[in-house]
């Protein structure tokens, strides 16, 4: 064997090592988790309820109800950079949210949902679209705290955003969502990946 040949095959080798090692590194590393859950209050369910208004999450987000707090959806999260103690970056969450209007026929749905921490606003895609809207913002009581790299963010109010009213009652064709309507409550748990 030459020695340049071995050269070739000694640092392809070591490349291969190196590729192998950074892939074992990948795979091990753990993705990010949490969940955000959205608490819809009996008040604002039955008036959306008497508007006709239905809303719905989609796969893989969750459903569930509790007599005292009323109906929830929760969404695993996906991913996410930055913090949202330090208002920067933003937590993506899996699944969808469908509106429903009975009365008019109409619906409209959203994928890639997060929470935007520079903005503290729930955002959606439509589809069919790609350009984002600002659905909720949490209002009232706002508490956020980190255990180790695990932040929470605890808000006593969820509301509907300016925009998302205004999308909502133009796709919907209805005038039932209004700006700083109180739908519930936020809780957002992440770990970012490691």
């Amino acid at each position: 064997m030459s020695r340049s040949y071995a050269r070739i095959a000694a640092a392809a080798a070591g490349l291969a090592l190196v590729a192998t090692a950074a892939t074992a590194t990948t795979a091990s590393a753990a993705p990010a988790a949490g969940s955000a859950v959205i608490r819809e209050s009996n008040a604002f369910f039955q008036q959306a309820a008497q508007a006709g208004i239905v809303a719905v999450p989609l796969p893989t987000a969750t459903a569930g109800y509790d007599a005292a707090s009323g109906l929830s959806a929760s969404f695993p999260v996906t991913g996410g950079s930055g913090s949202v103690a330090e208002f920067w970056g933003s937590v993506q969450f899996g699944g969808g949210l469908l509106f429903v209007d009975a009365r008019t026929g109409s619906a409209v749905a959203f994928h890639q949902l997060s929470f935007a921490s520079d903005t503290y606003q729930v955002v959606g895609v439509p589809d069919g679209s790609t350009t984002p809207v600002a659905l909720f913002a949490p209002a009232g009581e706002t508490v956020v705290t980190r255990t180790g790299t695990t932040q929470n963010l605890s808000a006593s109010s969820l509301t509907v955003d300016p925009a998302g009213a205004q999308y909502l009652d133009s796709k919907l064709r209805t005038s039932f969502f209004t700006a700083g309507q109180s739908v519930g409550t936020l809780a957002v748990t992440y770990t970012p990946a490691s």
